[in-house]
C-alpha cells in the first residue's frame, strides 16, 4: 500500500531529527544570512538536503518551497506542495536550548492537508491532517476553551505589545510567555497548555504551515492579523501576521488597529 502523505511526512520528521541530534551540542558551523536574516547552521543545511531528498522522491510532482532553499516561481504552478522548515528556532538550536523543531506541511490548493512539527530534543512530534484531528504523541489534543481576553494567556514577543497594534494604544490586559519556535508556539497553543499565540510581523509561511493547521484540527482558529483566512503558496510567501488558538482569538483579533 502505497505510504499516506501523513506517513512520509511523519518518517521524514523522525529522520530530520536524528540529522539535528548529531549535531545539536556539538558546536556546528554557523552563517549569517543575507540583509539580517539570522544565522543558518550546518545542522540546518543538512536536515533541508535531506528532507528535500526524501520528500520530493516520494512525490515528484509536488512543489517545494523552505526556509533553506532558493525560492522559484515553479512551485507556483502547483496544487500540491511542501512547504518546511528544517529548523524553526535556529537561535534556540545555537543556543542548546530545546525549543527548536522541524515543521513539514503539505498545502493543496492554498491549504494545509497535513503537518508534523517534530520537536525531537522535548520528545515531542505533533500531527494533524484535514478533517482528521491532532495529536501529539498518538493522543488527541484540543485548544483551550477560555474566551476572556484578561484570563488568557498568550505566546508572544515584546515587539507584539507596542501600542501601534491596539486600538486605544495599549495592548490589552493578557499574560504573555515566549517561546523562540513559532511552530512550537503553534502547538503549544493547539494542545491547550496557553490559550492563543500572536506574531503581528509579517510571517514566513514555513514557520506556521503545520502549526497552524495543527491549531485548527485541534479545534481552535487561525487568522492574520486582519482577520482573514491564512492562504499559502504566495508569489511572495509570507503572511500578514498571524492569530492562532481557541475562542478568544476573534476578540484579540477585534482589538488590532
Amino acid at each position: 500500500m502505497p505510504e499516506s502523505d501523513l506517513d512520509l511526512l511523519l518518517r521524514a520528521a523522525k529522520e530530520a531529527g536524528e540529522i539535528a541530534l548529531s549535531h545539536f551540542g556539538a558546536d556546528p558551523k554557523i552563517w549569517e544570512k543575507d540583509d539580517n536574516a539570522g544565522p543558518v547552521t550546518e545542522a540546518d543545511l543538512s536536515v533541508n538536503a535531506h528532507l528535500q531528498s526524501a520528500l520530493t522522491s516520494a512525490r515528484p510532482d509536488f512543489g517545494w518551497l523552505s526556509e533553506e532553499t532558493e525560492d522559484g516561481s515553479e512551485r507556483l504552478a502547483k496544487d500540491k506542495l511542501f512547504i518546511v522548515d528544517p529548523i524553526d528556532g535556529t537561535r534556540a538550536f545555537i543556543d542548546r536550548s530545546e525549543n527548536w523543531a522541524h515543521s513539514l506541511a503539505i498545502v493543496e490548493n492554498g491549504t494545509p492537508t497535513a503537518g508534523v512539527v517534530e520537536m525531537p530534543q522535548k520528545g515531542l512530534t505533533f500531527w494533524a491532517t484535514k478533517g482528521g484531528g491532532a495529536f501529539l504523541n498518538g493522543k488527541p489534543i484540543k485548544v483551550a476553551p477560555v474566551d476572556r481576553i484578561k484570563d488568557a494567556t498568550v505566546l508572544t514577543a515584546k515587539p507584539n505589545l507596542r501600542p501601534e497594534f491596539w486600538i486605544g494604544g495599549k495592548a490589552p490586559p493578557f499574560n504573555t510567555s515566549f517561546r523562540s519556535s513559532l511552530a512550537y508556539r503553534l502547538c503549544a497553543v493547539a494542545s491547550g497548555r496557553f490559550d492563543a499565540m500572536i506574531t503581528l510581523r509579517p510571517t514566513w509561511e514555513w514557520d506556521v504551515a503545520a502549526g497552524t493547521l495543527i491549531v485548527e484540527e485541534a479545534g481552535g482558529q487561525a487568522f492574520d492579523q486582519t482577520g482573514s483566512a491564512l492562504i499559502y503558496n504566495n508569489p511572495q510567501p509570507k503572511l500578514s501576521g498571524v492569530l492562532a488558538g481557541g475562542p478568544v482569538v476573534p476578540k484579540l483579533v477585534s482589538q488590532l488597529v
